[in-house]
Formats: structure tokens, C-alpha cells, sequence
């Protein structure tokens, strides 16, 4: 047998080399994959071969098959091997594991990972009942050295993730092992802290010694191990009981904290090292770093742990060493990596938001600390390509360009205002007082322009100035803290003084850079809340809009401003509406350079303040004259002339005119176009922002209310009205559905009792239709949405049907049609037109969905009667709008796009037996349900639906009838709803294709053991001459029969 062991060897390894080598051509790699796949499937030599190949003298890539041949044999022929076989090939892996590796350092990762799988699959199939010693030998591994250490660290990391994460088992087999984890989890954590800290003592005494650089590496690799698992194991916990998770508190005491305490101070020091002694620059060690991500993580899954069981029912009390946990936190929150930085967030965020953590004296210190590190992590600094920052050398290994971290830090940035404002209602005070001081301080400072002035202007600023990066992280820090203080602070209580001279400061701050003034103008419209306590800051506030032509970004930015301080506090500008007025007027009038788009922010902020007459006669007054130029521009017979002519249009706007920016023409169509957008806008303007007040009292003495309907639900009326209907028909004509789609909400029956104006918008194309749909009152479906929604659905199902037929013969072209294709460029083509078509049909659906389905209700499969809204009800009274709403569902399923096919099946359609999303479980599930409620309805009054089912492959005629015949014998014993769930799932199993993916995959198959913790139920003798109550039911004397 040795012999035809070591001839078999050597065919396998020239196997091996064959696969692996760069130049064996497509063929004979095949042959020798073949041939190893058939001997892993039949051999009777794969165990002795497997452990010959393994040995530590082959080269790695034969020993990493060796090794695969084993895995392949406890996989796939477990179940069928002899006890003895069992034990032998157990004691051969843990042989393995002792002597059949290399030294930590030499070893390939690949050959650790595999060693990790063939013991951890041995653990999956007799672990605990037949293998009850396996956590002991683990540990006695560990004493071997470092790298058996590491290895069982990767075991029982790899455990967790395949019992809890990956759940690749059997549910006994996974409840059985889960339990026992548990049960030892106070010892498996203890002893993964026991390695931690014998490791990282070890490192720092070794570490800079001469001589002993690779023990000290191997100590470093081991404790970044230990470290993984140990993080690993703490977010298992996370998804199991209260109970389950105590004993990780083991984490909280003195000698563990001190650790992660120590670690964490010296992080930023850890990861780096110079890079040559001459010039003094340092580099990030990624083997290091990985371990400072590590560390912060099992800090993080601690923080997550620690909130979960302080105040809850487990009784966990703070720990003493609360403030070294938070210590060692804020050290990463306060490191030069942005990466570390942001992976604290989500735990501040938790520590900050506990109802019991947030009040403790330590944490509400804490609070303070971390708002002034915001200070510094607020700043966008950092960039890979730069060297202006210790930052950017770790931002170099963590992200792969500029691009990269511009768009992690705009993500940072916004997590980091969430956990601002948590930490603001902790101590809002306090952070009111930071901001300040750093908005002091910022107006002191003279302005850096930096190595990175803008390119533009001489002298000023860029995007990455310091003082620009400044500036704006301060304003975010600014707007963070005062929406919180306003909201947690009692009025009296609030800075109202400090606040006015801060506003005072930031008014009086002179500069002509554009973007500074930007972000002053966002700490004017922040600090303007405090203005109704000192109303005389009104006209200087109103008056800081820039003028200049230089900065027009900025004077837009001050109109957007404006605009959201008459929205949030209209009343407080009321008083000086007038004011406000006469300076908007002014600037009309004058020869200052507004852009149309600027006139229109400013109408549209005279709106919102003149919401505030609540007087109906006044605001329409205002209104008219407010409106009134472009009245007469927009309903001229010039204009209706171009809107209603597409050639006349064309040229209106120059469409029809060759590019050139210094002829006449160029100019007069620019001048045009302007006058079109203006219009627009400023109709768009109006009719989002004039309102009746939302008091009903006051706006029936205000004169808004001209009446009740039936159901006595007031009607109101619009004071822009009058005027939206003068301008309605040339508005028509342009097809400008964002305008009606606002009009809908804001004139409301006013609006949808036009005459004819169902067919003036079915007649235009279907934009923005959802504020017009979802805004019209009931008693207008019939009249305005079914003449409406009928067409465009009935347009719609059939343009995607022929663009998803399209889109399936692509996918079923052989492949010199395919390689056609790509070699006339078009495979670029047909991917942006598959994904627009998905989106419109997504869109499409949406539509449908809103309109016709209840969103309660909707999320679960249900009879359509109980998902219909009265919209839906009404559409479906017409029998030709039903069959395009049905058609349009039942031929969506049948559309490649499994994300469309679920939302379909589950909030629109029926069902559809015979479909191509099967392999998806939640399409399968979905739609396996449905097509159970549709025959089960069906069935009793529609016989040929059983012929429909005898076509589906495979199916037991058998197990039909049963199941046909409880459906139509009213006496025959019904089931459970799971249970006919079960069995229907498996007459239409046919139906149910699988990926290609998983066609030829071998199954794996992990046999229960013996239950672990069965509880046998107490036998009771119920003829025992113990009385057991039921004879004095019986008795006599009993009145009650």
C-alpha cells in the first residue's frame, strides 16, 4: 500500500504543477484538474496521501492541496468513515497543528487558513458530544508556541463565523455547538485575554531590542490574532441574550483595561516607523496598523456590549473603569488615521444616546472632550496625494486616490454632525461655549490662503485653504450647536447676550473672498433664532446679501439663506416686511446684477413672509402685484405665439442657431431663455410657497375658507389662484408638469375642477405626476385621474414589455453574436440602456404602488380588496384600466430584475407560477405565497386550473389531489397555514430553477448528534392513588352536571 501511496504521490503533485504553471496550456490544465477532482471523489488513498502532500518539507502549493484533499474527505465522506477511521484522521490533524508548520513567520497565510478549516469542520460534525475535550486542547496547543497560538485563534474565530455568522449548519448542530460556546464563554474569553496580555508584554519588552526584532514580530502577529478573534466573538454576543453577553465584562477589569488603555495611548506612535534615517520621514507599517483596527474594534464591540447591558434586566452595573475605557476610546477618536477616527463614531454616538451611560459623571466629561477633538476631526485634512497633515500617510493606505477620501470624509463629516448633536443635548451649555470660542477666534485670524490660493482670483482662497477648511468645519460644528441648545436649553436660560455678539462679530466681519463669506453667511443664518429677542438685527441681517458680480455663488448661497429664515421664522420678519420689500423692489429696479434665479429666491421668500398676513384680501393684493411683470411677459401674444408653435419655440430659444456667443442673435435667444426660466420659476415659486393658514380659525376670519364638503372637511381657497389660472393655458402648452404637479397641492379645488383638464395634461408628456395624483380629493378620480392614468400605464406596459423582450434576446445570443457585439462597441451602449430601463420600470411601479396600494398594508401578500386605496378601488370600476393594471403586473415578473419581481409580487400582482427568480429564497418565497392564495381562491370554481398544475416538471399527481381535495371538500380536515405553505411549496418545486452557480455544487451533509440538553418529561401515573381532582367532579354531591 505505501508504494501505491507514493506513485499515487507523485502523479498528484505533477498534477499539481501542471495546474498551477504559468505556461501549461488551457487543455492540460484541465486534464490534471480532472484528475485531482476524480481521485478527491474516489480514492480510497486520499487520507495518506492527503497527510504525504501535507508535509512541511513540500512545497506550500502542494501542501495546501494535501491539505484540501483532507478537508474534501471530513466534507464529503465524514459521514460514511469507520469511528476508528474518524479518530485516527482527528489525531493526524491535531498532529498537524503541533508540528506540521512552519515558524509564524515563515508559514503561508493560505496553508494557516486551510489548517483552521480541516479542524473547524471536524468541530461542526462531533463537537461537543464526541469530542468534549476540544477547548482543552486548544489550550494546550497554545503552549507549543507562537504559532500554533495564532492557529487556534484562527479556529475559533473561523467557528464563530461559520456557527453564528455564516450559519453553514444544520439547526441542531448549530444549536448544540452555540450552546456550549456560551456556556464557556466566561473561560474563552478569559483565555483569549490571557493571551493578549502574556503577547503584548512580551512585544514591548522585545521591541527595539537588538536581536530579537522577529520575536518581537511574532508576539505582534500573535496578539493581532487574539485581537480578531476576540472581536469576533464579542459581536456574536451581540446577537445573542442579555445573559449570553456578561461575561465579556471580564473586559472591564483592572489588568484587561490597563492593556487596552496602555495600547491604545501609544497608538498613534505603533503604527509608524522612519523610513530612512537621513531625512527623518516616517510610513505607516500596515501590520501594525491592521492591529490599531483591530484594537479599536474590540473597543468598539465593548462600547456596544456595555450599552446593551447597563440598565437592562441583567442588573450590570457601571464599571469602576469607565473612565480607562473611555480613555482609551477617545485615544482613537483623537488619532491621525481618519479610518480610526471614524470607526468610534457609531459607539460615541451609543454612549452619548443611553439613558442610564449619558447621565454618568464620567461619560458627561467625556461629552466635553470629544467636542473639542470635533474641533480637530471636523477639518478636512488628510488628502493621500498631500503631505500638510500626519494624516495623509495613513489616508495613503487607506484609500487609493483623492477622490476616494473626498468622499469618505463627506460621509465622516455627516456622521460626525450626528454625534455632535447627541453629544450637544449632554451638555449644550458647554458646547454653546466652544463654538463660540472658535468663531471668536476664527474672525481674529488672518486669512491663509495656503500653497492652494484659488487659480481664478489673486489672493483668494481655494476649497483647500487652511483658512477655508477652518471656516468650514467651525460652521458645521456652529449649526450643529445651535439647533441642539435651542431645543434642550430652557428660554431664559439661553445665551441670548453672548449669542448677539457673536452675530454682532460675524455682521461685522469684512472680506471679499467668496467662499469665506459663504460660511459666514451660514453662521448668520444659524445664529439668527436668537435674533427674536433682539428684533433691531433685522435689517442688517437683510441687508448682507453680497451685490457683487464676483461673487455670484455667494449671493445666491445669501438668497437660499434668506429663503430658509423666512420659512423656519416668518413671523419675526413680519415686522419688517415692508423694509424687506422696498430693498427687493430696489434691487429690481436698479442695475444690480441679480440673476433670474436670485429674483426668483427672493420672491419666493416675500411669499412665505406674506403667509403671515392670514389675511385672504391682502396676500391676493400682494400677490397680483408681486406677480405682476411676469403676468404680462408670460400671458403676451408674443409668448403665447412661441409656446404654442414648436418651430416658432425652437428658434425663440435659439435651438435652431449655430453656436456663437458674440453674434447678435446668440444674445437676444440667452436673453429669451432667461425670460422663459424666469417665469417659470418664479410661477413655481409662488405656487410652492403662497398658503392659507394652517390654523382653521384663523383662516376662516383671515377669509380662506369658502366652504365645507360632504364629510365636512373645510375647502379652502388660494390667493394665487386667480392669477395660476390666467397663466395655465400658455403653461400648457409648455408641458411643464413640476408646476402642475405643486399646483395640485396648493390650489386644490380650485385646480381640479378646470374644465377639460384631463385632456389638456393627457394631451402634454407625464412628469412629476405624484403631487398632482396624490393631492386630488376623491371626488375628482372619475372626472380627472382614471381619463388621466389609464393611457399612460396602457403606454407604459407596453413600451417596457418590448424593451425588456429586447433586452432578453441579448442574453440568450450565442457567443460569435456576442463577440459581434462587443467588436462594434456597443456592449458600453446596452449596459446604460438596460439600467435606464430598470429604473423607469422601477419608477413605473412605484407609481402604481402608491397610487393604488395602502402602505400599511402593502408590505405583506394579502387579498388585492384589502391593499386597495380608494384611488385603486376607483381604477380598478373600469374594466379596460383593470386589464392594463393586471398585464402590466403579471408580464413585470417575467422582466429580468429580481429587485422589481419581489416589490411586484409582493405589493402588486397576484402571482405567476412559472417564472426565472426562483433561485432568489425572498422572490421564491414571495411568490410561492401568492401563487398558493391565487389557486386556493381560484381552484373551487376554475377546474382547468389543475391542468395548469399537472404541467409544472415533477409533480405528484398524488399529492395534487390530496391537496385539490381539501380545497373543495368542505369536510375534509384542513391544515395549518404553514403546513399547506410546506406542501404547495413542494408541488410547484418544478417550477423553481437554480443558478448556474449552484447547479453543480456538492451538497454538504452534517449529521444531528445526540441532543445535548434534552429535559425528559416527569412520568406521572395518573392511576396512582394520589387524587388528582377529577373524581369530585363526579361525585354525588357535585351540583354543577
Amino acid at each position: 500500500m505505501a508504494d501505491q501511496v507514493a506513485v499515487m504521490c507523485e502523479k498528484l503533485v505533477e498534477a499539481v504543477n501542471v495546474m498551477m504553471g504559468a505556461e501549461t496550456g488551457h487543455i492540460y490544465r484541465l486534464e490534471a484538474l480532472k484528475f485531482c477532482e476524480e481521485f478527491k471523489d474516489t480514492s480510497t488513498f486520499c487520507v495518506p496521501c492527503g497527510l504525504r502532500l501535507a508535509d512541511k518539507a513540500q512545497p506550500a502549493v502542494v501542501r495546501h492541496f494535501g491539505l484540501q484533499i483532507l478537508e474534501h474527505v471530513i466534507k464529503f465522506r465524514w459521514n460514511n468513515m469507520q469511528q476508528q477511521e474518524k479518530v485516527q484522521l482527528k489525531e493526524c490533524a491535531m498532529q498537524l497543528l503541533s508540528t506540521g508548520t512552519l515558524a509564524i513567520l515563515e508559514e503561508e497565510s493560505h496553508i494557516k487558513d486551510v489548517l483552521s478549516r480541516i479542524t473547524v469542520e471536524m468541530i461542526k460534525r462531533e463537537w461537543p458530544q464526541h469530542w468534549p475535550d476540544m477547548l482543552k486542547e486548544m489550550e494546550a496547543l497554545t503552549s507549543l508556541g507562537e504559532a500554533q497560538t495564532e492557529l487556534v485563534m484562527l479556529i475559533l474565530l473561523r467557528l464563530a463565523e461559520d456557527v453564528i455568522t455564516f450559519q453553514t449548519l444544520p439547526n441542531q448542530r448549530r444549536r448544540d455547538i452555540q450552546q456550549t460556546l456560551t456556556l464557556n464563554m466566561e473561560s474563552i474569553v478569559s483565555f483569549m485575554m490571557a493571551i493578549l496580555n502574556v503577547n503584548v508584554e512580551d512585544y514591548r519588552k522585545l521591541n527595539g531590542s537588538p536581536g530579537h526584532e522577529l520575536q518581537a514580530r511574532a508576539h505582534c502577529r500573535v496578539a493581532g490574532a487574539t485581537l480578531n478573534t476576540l472581536a469576533g466573538y464579542i459581536d456574536w454576543v451581540s446577537l445573542g441574550k442579555l445573559e449570553e453577553r456578561k461575561p465579556f465584562m471580564l473586559l472591564f477589569d483592572d489588568v484587561a483595561i490597563q492593556y487596552i488603555l496602555s495600547a491604545a495611548q501609544s497608538a498613534d506612535g505603533l503604527a509608524i516607523c522612519e523610513s530612512s534615517a537621513e531625512s527623518k520621514a516616517v510610513e505607516v507599517v500596515e501590520r501594525r496598523y491592521v492591529f490599531l483596527k483591530r484594537l479599536c474594534q474590540v473597543l468598539c464591540a465593548l462600547g456596544g456590549q456595555l450599552c446593551s447591558l447597563v440598565g437592562s434586566d441583567v442588573e450590570v452595573e457601571v464599571p469602576a473603569n469607565l473612565s480607562k475605557y473611555t480613555e482609551a476610546f477617545l485615544a482613537f477618536t483623537t488619532h491621525a488615521s481618519q479610518f480610526l477616527k471614524s470607526s468610534t463614531l457609531a459607539t460615541w454616538g451609543a454612549l452619548f444616546r443611553h439613558e442610564t451611560l449619558s447621565k454618568d459623571p464620567v461619560v458627561v466629561e467625556m461629552a466635553i472632550k470629544y467636542l473639542r477633538a470635533s474641533m480637530t476631526n471636523l477639518v478636512k485634512t488628510g488628502f493621500p496625494s498631500r503631505n500638510d497633515n500626519p494624516s495623509c500617510r495613513y489616508s495613503r493606505a487607506d484609500f487609493d486616490s483623492d477622490e476616494d477620501f473626498n468622499s469618505f470624509f463627506n460621509s465622516f463629516r455627516a456622521q460626525q454632525g450626528e454625534v455632535l448633536r447627541i453629544a450637544c443635548r449632554i451638555v449644550p451649555l458647554e458646547a454653546f461655549q466652544i463654538a463660540a470660542e472658535w468663531l471668536q477666534y476664527q474672525i481674529v485670524s488672518p486669512i491663509d490662503t495656503g500653497d492652494t490660493a484659488s487659480k481664478t482670483f489673486e489672493g483668494l482662497c481655494s476649497l483647500l485653504s487652511p483658512s477655508v477648511v477652518q471656516w468650514d468645519a467651525m460652521t458645521v460644528f456652529m449649526e450643529c450647536v445651535v439647533t441642539q441648545i435651542l431645543k434642550n436649553v430652557e428660554e431664559e436660560k439661553l445665551p441670548v447676550d453672548q449669542s448677539m455678539e457673536l452675530l454682532q462679530a460675524v455682521l461685522n466681519y469684512n472680506t471679499k473672498d467668496p467662499l469665506l463669506l459663504s460660511c459666514v453667511l451660514t453662521n448668520v443664518s444659524a445664529l439668527f433664532p436668537f435674533v427674536k429677542q433682539r428684533p433691531h438685527f433685522l435689517p442688517q441681517i437683510l441687508d448682507k446679501a453680497p451685490r457683487s458680480r464676483a461673487v455670484k455663488n455667494v449671493r445666491r448661497h445669501a438668497c437660499s439663506s434668506i429663503i430658509k429664515i423666512c420659512r423656519d421664522y416668518p413671523q419675526y420678519i413680519l415686522p419688517c416686511f415692508d423694509l424687506f420689500y422696498g430693498h427687493v423692489k430696489k434691487l429690481f429696479s436698479s442695475n444690480a446684477t441679480l440673476t433670474h434665479m436670485e429674483k426668483c429666491s427672493l420672491m419666493e421668500s416675500l411669499v412665505l413672509i406674506s403667509n403671515q398676513f392670514k389675511d385672504f384680501e391682502k396676500q391676493k393684493a400682494f400677490l397680483d402685484e408681486l406677480m405682476a411683470s411676469v403676468v404680462t411677459d408670460w400671458t403676451s401674444d408674443e409668448m403665447r405665439q412661441v409656446l404654442c408653435d414648436p418651430a416658432v419655440f425652437l428658434s425663440f430659444v435659439g435651438a435652431d442657431q449655430v453656436v456663437n456667443e458674440q453674434s447678435r442673435e446668440a444674445e437676444k435667444a440667452g436673453q429669451n431663455r432667461g425670460r422663459l426660466g424666469f417665469c417659470l420659476y418664479a410661477m413655481l415659486g409662488v405656487v410652492k410657497r403662497a398658503r392659507w393658514p394652517a390654523d382653521l380659525e384663523e383662516a376662516k376670519a383671515g377669509g380662506f375658507v369658502m366652504g365645507y364638503t360632504a364629510a365636512g372637511a373645510p375647502i379652502y381657497r388660494n390667493p394665487y389662484t386667480a392669477q395660476f389660472l390666467v397663466l395655465l393655458p400658455n403653461l400648457l402648452a409648455l408641458i411643464s408638469f413640476h408646476v402642475l404637479g405643486n399646483a395640485g397641492l396648493a390650489l386644490q379645488q380650485d385646480f381640479y375642477t378646470i374644465e377639460n383638464l384631463n385632456e389638456e395634461i393627457a394631451g402634454s408628456a407625464f412628469l412629476s405626476l405624484d403631487n398632482l395624483v396624490l393631492a386630488c380629493p376623491q371626488e375628482y378620480y372619475n372626472s380627472l385621474l382614471c381619463p388621466l392614468l389609464g393611457p399612460l400605464f396602457a403606454y407604459m406596459q407596453q413600451r417596457l414589455d418590448a424593451k425588456w423582450q429586447v433586452i432578453s434576446q441579448r442574453s440568450s445570443v450565442n457567443d460569435e453574436e456576442e463577440e459581434a457585439l462587443c467588436q462594434e462597441s456597443q456592449v458600453t451602449q446596452e449596459i446604460l440602456e438596460e439600467q435606464l430601463v430598470r429604473l423607469l420600470s422601477r419608477e413605473v411601479l412605484d407609481l402604481l404602488k402608491e397610487d393604488m396600494m395602502d402602505s400599511v398594508q402593502a408590505a405583506s401578500p394579502a387579498q388585492p380588496t384589502e391593499e386597495l386605496t380608494e384611488l385603486g378601488k376607483c381604477l380598478l370600476k373600469h374594466e379596460n384600466i383593470y386589464m392594463t393594471l393586471l398585464t402590466l403586473s403579471f408580464t413585470s415578473l417575467s422582466w429580468k430584475d429580481t429587485t422589481n419581481c419581489h416589490r411586484t409580487a409582493s405589493m402588486v400582482c397576484w402571482t405567476l407560477l412559472r417564472q426565472i427568480h426562483g433561485q432568489h429564497e425572498v422572490c421564491n418565497s414571495t411568490l410561492s405565497q401568492l401563487a398558493m392564495l391565487i389557486y386556493e381562491n381560484l381552484r373551487p370554481r376554475y377546474v382547468e386550473l389543475r391542468a395548469v398544475m399537472t404541467q409544472i416538471p415533477n409533480i405528484s399527481v398524488e399529492t395534487l389531489d390530496q391537496y385539490d381535495n381539501r380545497l373543495i371538500d368542505p369536510n375534509a380536515q384542513k391544515l395549518g397555514e404553514k403546513k399547506r405553505k410546506d406542501q404547495f411549496k413542494r408541488l410547484i418545486a418544478g417550477t423553481v430553477g437554480k443558478a448556474l452557480c449552484q447547479q453543480f455544487r456538492k451538497e454538504v451533509h452534517i449529521r444531528n448528534l445526540p441532543l445535548l440538553f434534552k429535559q425528559p418529561k416527569p412520568e406521572k401515573d395518573v392511576t396512582s392513588s394520589e387524587s388528582s381532582g377529577l373524581e369530585a367532579l363526579f361525585s354525588p354531591e357535585n351540583k354543577t352536571l
